[in-house]
């Protein structure tokens, strides 16, 4: 079976939607499925071309049995409305006219954004071909959520796009409950027509390990209680309240590591100058091969997001990398993901962007001996039975 996947993002790229179609994509290939990708250059989230790549009108390479197309787009930092819309259409009639030239039985487009499963809707009638749509983000709500736009024509004219895409897709993706029944309820989705896909965990790419201890002495963190986040430093992470938090705090053995880059990186390292804070370490986005090192030195993995209706239904996948790396959670995350810490038994959670709740929890976290049981969830969460349930779903009639 020839599988046609499009995505802006796409290993090397190091964040979660890369991530997931490299690993999903990878097991298919290995299954005997011929699987092309159709991507860009990679550049998030910096909006500069990694090494070793160019911006190019079009090149391909193979990766573990993958076929890699990457095609030429308008390239911009992941700030700014203007610059990222222009970035995104650009993608996706980049990605339409280099897939009228790949021979599929199926092509399966993911969003967000909602220009590139666009591209996939097009290319699926031109060459009579249906086509899936993964959802792994409830776009344009996640927008609004974040106030990047205000409610207007221009959001209007994405949620009438997003109902056209939930209709004509032949089949529909998720990766968390909540979006089903958000499907279901809001949009009159057929339930038949819907999988839920998960995010999840190769275990063997984040093996438990000791602290490095090079790593420790580099950054000045020895007999230090790490409390790290590494990731993207979006508007939808409010890490401004975790420099906030980090100002009150009088611990002097507590410090909080940020790894990662994005549209909030500048504003967040101007504010940890304003606040002058000592406890912070705050660097730039690292190799996804060294991700495993900078995990291993934290005695708390620290998972974010603003306060919003919207995230009740995210599941961010850094939990399950911390829990393969036996990393207690500590969760500011409301709704399915904050139900899965707690029901694993893999941390503790506390309300989104409420002072009082967060020094609670990690102070609980930092002065307890509490256990935690990883276990469980990464069998659950498994990233190769995932990929095969979703193979499943699209080979379906």
């Amino acid at each position: 079976m020839k599988l046609l996947f499009i995505t802006d993002n796409f290993i090397p790229e190091t964040n979660a939607p890369a991530t997931r179609t490299y690993e999903h994509c990878k097991e298919w290939a290995k299954k005997g499925m011929e699987v092309t990708v159709i991507t860009c250059a990679p550049n998030f989230p910096k909006g500069k071309v990694f090494e070793g790549y160019r911006n190019k009108i079009y090149q391909k390479e193979k990766i573990d049995g993958i076929n890699v197309i990457r095609v030429w787009t308008y390239i911009t930092a992941n700030e700014g409305s203007a610059k990222r819309i222009i970035d995104y259409a650009s993608f996706m009639l980049s990605s339409f006219i280099a897939g009228l030239f790949i021979k599929t039985d199926l092509i399966i487009a993911t969003s967000p954004q909602f220009f590139t499963v666009i591209s996939g809707r097009w290319l699926s009638f031109w060459k009579r071909k249906k086509w899936v749509m993964e959802v792994r983000d409830i776009w344009p709500e996640s927008i609004k959520a974040v106030g990047a736009m205000k409610d207007s024509l221009v959001i209007h004219f994405f949620e009438y796009l997003e109902k056209k895409m939930y209709v004509s897709a032949s089949k529909i993706v998720v990766v968390t409950d909540s979006f089903k029944r958000y499907l279901i309820h809001q949009h009159k989705v057929s339930e038949s027509k819907i999988e839920v896909v998960k995010n999840g965990i190769i275990k063997s790419n984040f093996l438990p390990s000791e602290k490095n201890s090079n790593l420790l002495k580099k950054l000045n963190l020895e007999n230090k209680f790490v409390v790290g986040y590494i990731g993207t430093h979006g508007m939808a992470h409010a890490l401004d309240f975790i420099l906030a938090s980090a100002a009150k705090i009088n611990n002097k053995t507590l410090h909080f590591l940020l790894v990662g880059d994005g549209a909030k990186k500048a504003e967040l390292l101007r504010l940890k100058e304003e606040l002058k804070l000592q406890n912070v370490t705050m660097i730039d986005n690292v190799p996804k091969e060294q991700v495993v090192e900078y995990i291993s030195i934290l005695d708390i993995g620290l998972v974010n997001l603003k306060k919003s209706e919207t995230f009740k239904s995210v599941i961010p996948s850094k939990i399950f990398e911390l829990c393969a790396m036996q990393k207690p959670i500590l969760i500011g995350v409301e709704g399915e993901a904050k139900e899965i810490v707690e029901n694993y038994n893999v941390g503790v959670s506390f309300e989104p962007e409420n002072f009082d709740s967060f020094q609670e929890a990690l102070n609980y976290m930092s002065l307890s001996n509490r256990s935690y049981s990883f276990e469980k969830i990464l069998i659950d969460f498994d990233r190769k039975f995932l990929a095969t349930k979703m193979l499943t779903f699209l080979k379906s009639r």
